[in-house]
């Protein structure tokens, strides 16, 4: 699973994933020759991104908290090679726990559990950002880059930015409610809510990363969490699974989610009584910027197979209950850890074509989920420099011959998204808009240091403009 991701991520991708673009400029890469590296690249340069982080704060996550904690140096790490350095950042930290209330209901339900130790009350931390005593003087994060000092940064926090997002990140705690609502947190963080005044800025890119070892399960009503009974069941995350997911094979109705055994093809129950359809905060994220093409989403979270339901004896009854199966284990700092699949979740990741990365949180490091997610990032930002190396197309001709196909793209990914073809820049560039391969050593630490420059004449092109280029590169010898 994390191979395959890694391999999106660098902007290696397979000819039909390359969504909302046109056919005919793919057609023209010949990528039997080799692999496909892909690049959107924004013409109007954008610094600024916003990332929200939404953490599971639930009994089963303190173990997982510290491992995001400490790799977090990675995910900077990969951000400071973005040319320029860091970008202007804000990053916050939500929870899942929102409590009780139901996003159709007018009021929160009654409480139920411990609080602090898996209950859930009220609406919980009602998606308001959480810094959790760090040395911040806003809800979030805050490290930009002075507009009048070069080589300086303004920032709202004191020490060091990984020691300060590890606090923030581990403060959540383990004790939140066990019913986790991811996408209602997130969207409660996002909704124009005043605890959290600036920390989305219009112009910014947005990133959403889920930390989770459970699946969503936002409610459209609290009678989700009603007591004991035929239709429900014990109280328990279960009922997320069987109200809240469906599977075309082995659980095509609730009462087939509820038998016991092995089921696939499963994503969300968008019809279901209890909780939210994900395709409204698909909706919701997509409508928050003005070019959608701005919004990255990320999750560290169960792996998606196997699905199974078994038996298992609920806390303090011998009676077994239907309960979801962990997908993924790993051994922790003292206990084994594991994680539900997260048919919910992947689903929202997945309606974000070329704007996600998705890593299992089943491992002891999770670094390399961290560097992907701040990869990606770096993509969208527009890395103009090429991952892979070229392949030489044409070795009978004198001099590399490089098969790239690249196009001006405006209203990417809209119903009037247009494409303008560039050719490859003669030798003395008269032919302009067109592209050229260059060397940049400084900018380009990987592979033969090649970078794409477009050659514009010095006409400059509308400001929502996205060069979108495919180029041939050689294939990775398999291991």
């Amino acid at each position: 699973m994390r191979h395959g991701t890694a391999a999106s991520l660098l902007g290696l991708a397979a000819l039909g994933f390359a969504t909302g673009c046109p056919d005919r400029t793919i057609s023209k890469v010949d990528t039997e020759q080799g692999r496909v590296e892909y690049k959107d690249i924004p013409v109007t340069v954008n610094r600024n991104v916003d990332i929200l982080f939404v953490i599971d704060d639930s009994p089963s996550m303190a173990d997982k908290q510290a491992n995001l904690a400490s790799n977090f140096p990675n995910f900077i790490n990969v951000l400071n090679t973005i040319q320029g350095g860091l970008p202007d950042v804000h990053i916050g930290v939500v929870t899942s726990d929102v409590g009780t209330k139901g996003t159709q209901d007018a009021a929160p339900g009654p409480s139920i559990g411990g609080i602090g130790s898996g209950g859930c009350s009220g609406t919980g931390k009602s998606g308001n950002l959480q810094i959790y005593g760090a040395p911040v003087t806003s809800p979030y994060i805050s490290d930009i880059a002075s507009a009048t000092m070069p080589g300086t940064r303004i920032k709202n926090y004191t020490g060091n930015l990984d020691t300060v997002f590890g606090q923030m990140a581990t403060g959540a705690g383990a004790g939140g409610c066990g019913f986790e609502q991811h996408l209602e947190a997130m969207k409660r963080a996002l909704n124009s809510n005043p605890a959290n005044a600036g920390f989305l800025r219009p112009d910014a890119y947005l990133a959403v990363i889920f930390i989770a070892d459970e699946d969503d399960c936002s409610m459209s009503h609290s009678s989700m969490l009603g007591p004991p009974s035929g239709a429900l069941g014990t109280l328990q995350s279960f009922r997320c699974t069987r109200f809240g997911v469906t599977c075309d094979v082995g659980g095509a109705s609730t009462d087939a989610m509820n038998q016991v055994g092995t089921k696939s093809t499963c994503h969300p129950n968008e019809s279901s009584a209890y909780l939210e359809k994900v395709g409204a905060y698909v909706d919701f994220l997509k409508k928050l910027k003005t070019d959608p093409t701005k919004v990255i989403v990320a999750g560290i979270m169960g792996v998606s197979e196997p699905f199974q339901v078994e038996l298992r004896p609920p806390s303090g009854s011998a009676t077994p209950e239907q309960a979801l199966r962990p997908s993924c284990s790993y051994q922790g700092a003292t206990t084994l850890q594991t994680a539900d699949p997260p048919a919910r979740l992947k689903f929202f990741l997945d309606q974000f074509p070329n704007r996600n990365t998705f890593t299992s949180i089943c491992q002891q490091d999770l670094s390399e989920g961290l560097a992907l997610i701040a990869q990606l990032l770096k993509t969208v930002l527009g890395d103009p420099c090429i991952e892979g190396k070229l392949s030489d197309v044409d070795k009978e001709m004198p001099g590399p011959q490089y098969d790239c196909s690249v196009s001006d793209v405006t209203n990417v990914g809209r119903p009037n998204e247009m494409e303008d073809v560039l050719p490859q820049c003669n030798a003395t560039n008269t032919n302009t808009p067109c592209w050229r391969i260059n060397v940049d050593t400084e900018n380009c630490l990987l592979s033969d240091h090649f970078t794409l420059k477009i050659e514009r004449g010095g006409v400059t092109p509308p400001p929502e403009t996205h060069v979108i280029a495919y180029c041939v590169t050689d294939a990775v010898p398999s291991d």
